[in-house]
């Protein structure tokens, strides 16, 4: 019952990252700025959202989730009805980063933390369902706010989400209101764990967070410009707000496979295998453009990208105490949020600099190979140690 809830929330306040990718035409032509300028909004958003990852996990850690939930639902609320008044490109920027970033990052990560303290020997598919979340607030909401900017405007949809955010969040994190009462075995497991790596915590932390840059800013190339690259293409900001709907619900897919298989082989593993089929996907963009084409890459894009950012979650748990939990996801998906944040803005300043995505999608495609040289680090590193110790 608690992995239902927190899923339900996480998809309704899941919109706080996926609103402003479907809005970004909208906005760049009602304030007449560059392409850069209006991917503005989704980079603060997404620096807003992992900054407060890390705070509302610390909350989480201390007071339990559905006193930082309660909070970001508040901030996202009042931010969409902020946006809905915004005078300038800086105003909907600010209100994305500070209010609706800030209070979406407490359905993501400090809600996985929160799941994975219920869950034991099936942790890795139950992290992944409320993960997944996130996608399936990326598959409904696009589509919707797509039909309502184009009927009512961009001001009066995000103004009515900020009202659906208030009346719906604030209610349901009461069901969370209960914790855990002991952590002592997971602690003990987690520190055996650790040991098998050579790397202190403070190194594997860092690690893990700049290979989750990396992947991300990978990653952003799709995600934060398929609606405008479809624009551009001639195809239609609708086709391109159906292409994202796709990729996120083939990631819920991904993600529900992915924590299966960390299950079985752990969350290094498969952190490989994702970034591997990341890459791939990648290199398709680079060599079709047809509509058809597209529909299919952000499907196979989805298919495969969908369980990398779980698989750092759960990679946490796994290597970090428990009590920890919270603010540790939050520090890697504050590391991924940068990612996220820098490659969408990079991909348009590339589109400025160029005309043309291709160079956009080639560059994503090098920062996913050094994900994937930083994964294989670490893999190599932690089957090396067990050998090492045995001989001495």
């Amino acid at each position: 019952m608690r992995l239902a809830v927190a899923t339900l929330i996480g998809t309704i306040g899941g919109v706080g990252m996926w609103s402003v990718v479907v809005a970004l035409p909208a906005i760049q032509a009602d304030f007449g700025v560059d392409r850069a300028a209006a991917a503005l909004p989704y980079t603060l958003a997404m620096l807003g959202f992992g900054a407060g990852g890390v705070l509302m996990g610390r909350l989480a850690d201390r007071f339990g989730i559905a006193m930082p939930m309660a909070a970001g639902a508040v901030a996202m609320g009042l931010g969409y009805i902020a946006v809905g008044y915004s005078g300038s490109i800086w105003q909907v920027a600010l209100a994305h980063g500070a209010l609706i970033g800030m209070g979406c990052s407490a359905t993501f990560g400090p809600l996985m933390a929160d799941v994975s303290h219920w869950f034991a020997r099936r942790r890795g598919i139950a992290v992944s369902i409320a993960a997944a979340s996130n996608y399936i607030a990326g598959t409904f909401w696009p589509t919707v706010i797509q039909h309502f900017i184009a009927t009512d405007g961009w001001r009066a949809t995000h103004i009515g989400i900020g009202i659906i955010l208030l009346v719906t969040m604030l209610p349901l994190t009461l069901l969370l209101r209960t914790r855990v009462a002991s952590h002592h075995a997971a602690a003990a497991a987690a520190a055996r764990r650790q040991a098998s790596l050579p790397f202190s915590s403070a190194t594997l932390q860092t690690v893990l967070c700049i290979a989750g840059i990396c992947c991300c800013v990978a990653m952003a190339m799709p995600q934060v410009h398929i609606v405008a690259y479809c624009g551009d293409l001639g195809y239609g900001v609708a086709r391109g707000a159906e292409m994202l709907s796709l990729m996120l619900g083939c990631g819920i897919i991904s993600r529900l496979i992915s924590g299966l298989v960390a299950d079985r082989i752990g969350g290094l593993r498969t952190l490989l295998i994702g970034s591997l089929l990341q890459a791939s996907a990648l290199f398709l963009y680079l060599w079709f453009d047809g509509l058809t084409s597209l529909y299919v890459i952000s499907a196979l894009f989805g298919l495969f990208q969908g369980g990398i950012v779980p698989s750092y979650a759960i990679i946490v748990r796994e290597y970090f105490p428990p009590a920890q939990a919270g603010t540790r996801v939050g520090l890697v998906l504050f590391a991924t949020l940068v990612g996220m944040a820098f490659g969408g803005w990079l991909s348009g300043v590339i589109f400025d600099l160029t005309g043309s995505y291709q160079a956009a999608f080639l560059n994503g495609l090098a920062w996913n190979l050094i994900n994937l040289s930083i994964v294989s680090f670490l893999l190599l590193r932690a089957r090396r140690r067990p050998t090492l110790a045995h001989g001495m």
